[in-house]
Parts: C-alpha cells; sequence; structure tokens
C-alpha cells in the first residue's frame, strides 16, 4: 500500500509526520491518514512526496512490469491449493485481478492459464464457456512473449484446443508459431492432414518422422558408444551395439543395419572371431542396405532409387577397407586371409 511505502521512506529520511505535512503544505493527521490507509494522496501530490522521499513514483505506487520467478513461483503454488480447496469462480476471479495488475508478466499468465484450464474441464458451472474463453484469451496473449518456450506452450495449447473443436483452420494457424524443422509442427500438420481428408498426407507425414526418427536416434546411440569406448567401457560399448542392431530390427531398416554396428566395437577390442564373424554378416548382407525401401512402415514414402552399382562399390570397399594397418590384428584368421589374398591377387 502507498501508505507503508511512504511511511518507510519517511522514516529513512528522519522526517516526522508534521514536517513531511509542512513541506507538502498539507496537514498532519493528512500524513497520518495516508500511513494508515485511510485515505489516498491527491494525485496532484504524487511527485512532490516521491522527490521529498527521494524516490521515484514507481517506488511510491509500488509499480512493476513483472513478479520474480520465486514470486510467480509461489502464487502457482496458491493458486493450485486454492483450486483443491475453494469454489472454482472465487479463485478464478482473485488469479484474474492478478493479471489485469501484471498484464505482461508472460510467465505468471501462462502457468495461470494452463491450471485454470485444466481445472476448469471438472467446472459444472454455467460459467464454464466464458471461463474457457477468458483462458484462451490469455493463452493468446502469451503467443506474444519473448520467450520462446513459452510462445511454443501456448501455441500448442491453441492448437489441441481448436483441434478438439473441430475449427480445423483455427487450430493451423497456430502452426507458424513452431520452427520449421521441429517435429512437432510435422506431427501436428499430420493429424490436420488426417481430420480434413488428407489421409494419404497424414501418412506420409509420420512415416517420414518414423525414419528421421530413427536417423536421429542411430547417430546418438553411435556417439554414446564413442564416448564409452573412449571411457574404456567394454560392458556399455556393446550395450550401446545391442541397442543399434534392435533399433535397425525394430524400424526396419535392412538385415546390413542391423550387423553393422559391432564391427567397430570388435575391431576396438581387437577380438579376431568377432571382428571375422561380424564382417562376414556385412558382406553377405550388403545388399539388404536399401530394404527400407520396401518396408510396410514406409509405404507412402517415396525413396530415390538406389544405383544398382552402389551396393557392389560399397561391398568392394569393404573388402578394400580390410587391409588397413587397423585390422593387423586380424592376420592369421583363415576367413580374413582367404579374402584379402584375394584383393592381393586381383591387384
Amino acid at each position: 500500500m502507498i501508505g507503508d511505502v511512504i511511511r518507510k521512506y519517511r522514516k529513512e529520511a528522519g522526517m516526522t509526520q508534521e514536517e513531511m505535512a509542512l513541506r507538502l503544505g498539507v496537514t498532519a493527521p493528512a500524513v497520518n491518514k495516508w500511513e494508515k490507509g485511510s485515505t489516498q494522496p491527491d494525485i496532484s501530490l504524487l511527485a512532490p512526496i516521491a522527490r521529498l522521499l527521494g524516490i521515484t513514483t514507481d517506488t511510491l505506487l509500488s509499480f512493476r512490469d513483472s513478479l520474480t520467478a520465486q514470486e510467480i513461483a509461489d502464487f502457482i503454488r496458491k493458486l493450485d491449493r486454492d483450486l483443491e480447496t475453494r469454489p472454482y469462480a472465487d479463485v478464478f476471479g482473485e488469479t484474474k485481478k492478478k493479471l489485469e495488475e501484471y498484464p505482461a508478466c508472460y510467465p505468471l499468465i501462462w502457468q495461470s492459464a494452463v491450471i485454470l484450464k485444466a481445472r476448469n474441464r471438472q467446472d459444472e458451472s454455467s460459467e464454464k464457456d466464458s471461463y474457457d474463453a477468458q483462458i484462451l484469451g490469455w493463452l493468446e496473449r502469451c503467443l506474444a512473449s519473448e520467450d520462446r518456450s513459452i510462445r511454443k506452450s501456448a501455441a500448442e495449447s491453441l492448437f489441441q484446443t481448436y483441434l478438439n473443436r473441430e475449427d480445423y483452420e483455427k487450430a493451423g494457424s497456430y502452426l507458424e508459431y513452431f520452427s520449421p524443422d521441429d517435429p512437432e509442427k510435422k506431427r501436428r500438420e499430420a493429424l490436420l492432414s488426417s481430420r480434413t481428408g488428407k489421409r494419404q498426407e497424414a501418412y506420409r507425414t509420420l512415416e517420414e518422422l518414423l525414419f528421421s526418427a530413427y536417423g536421429f536416434l542411430s547417430l546418438v546411440m553411435n556417439d554414446l558408444r564413442i564416448l564409452y569406448m573412449e571411457d574404456g567401457d567394454h560392458e556399455m560399448a556393446w550395450k550401446l551395439s545391442d541397442m543399434q542392431r534392435m533399433a535397425a530390427k525394430t524400424f526396419e531398416m535392412g538385415r546390413y543395419n542391423e550387423v553393422s554396428s559391432g564391427l567397430d566395437v570388435a575391431a576396438w577390442e581387437k577380438d579376431v572371431s568377432r571382428t571375422a564373424a561380424i564382417m562376414e554378416e556385412i558382406l553377405e548382407s550388403i545388399g539388404t542396405l536399401g530394404d527400407f525401401a520396401g518396408s510396410p512402415l514406409y509405404r507412402h514414402m517415396t525413396f530415390k532409387q538406389m544405383d544398382q552399382g552402389f551396393t557392389e562399390r560399397l561391398k568392394s570397399s569393404m573388402v578394400r577397407h580390410m587391409k588397413d594397418d587397423a585390422y593387423a590384428y586380424m592376420k592369421g584368421n583363415e576367413f580374413w586371409d582367404k579374402i584379402t589374398e584375394k584383393i592381393k591377387k586381383e591387384s
């Protein structure tokens, strides 16, 4: 309250109420009433009071653009508790007043809107639609936030709301708040396509997401495996290799992709029998490299036809690679020596 601020800074300045009244040209009882909160200073006195106390009018009026993260967290916790024990209408009204007090505090608006929206589904009052409209308005306001995560979360909630209402044009308008390369944007585009009669487009988009998800997972597991190898963790290196194999099988990427991941680990351990077994499987299955194109998982996707000579060139490259110094430990292995000898004769 403004009276509390006046009292605080008057005392810090070492002034009595009488001295303050004299300098402002008012009575001491008037200052006393301000500090008790019985009355408020006239608006024309706000600037003189602030100058006299050595503070800004913003400080005098306790004006702030936003709340601290802790204040927001405290308010949200109280909001959640109140919704458990008090009428929804009362809690909604108090929250609305708080958001009007801080109309640009987007973290506060967003979190309040999310909680009230979830609880409004359970409310059976006649004001349910009115509450929902106000909450959607708050979420719309959050789209102006500088925080990308708040914008995206608000857009996600608005998208789902209008998708459920079968207002597909409105739902689609919120996709612009997603990054173009965000998989969530493509997934939601597929949802819209499936609801608007574009079934083939929906299938294709979701299959593309599935295909790219495998590629990303495979890269992550490969990088993680290398990290464990660098730290000398043999057990985890093989575990990641097995995970890559299982992922290739699950996503139907072809036998070649299933068997090839363990070669680096076997070579790292200089395990002769394992290296030979894996290399043999790789060379035998190299023709399955493009088998994913025939998988029913990706039946709506169009893949570029693989060059007929590509697998042969890859196989030749793999065979030549067997002569590298990295595989010097394989000398004496019957399978290895047989192939490398063949290379030597052909060259």
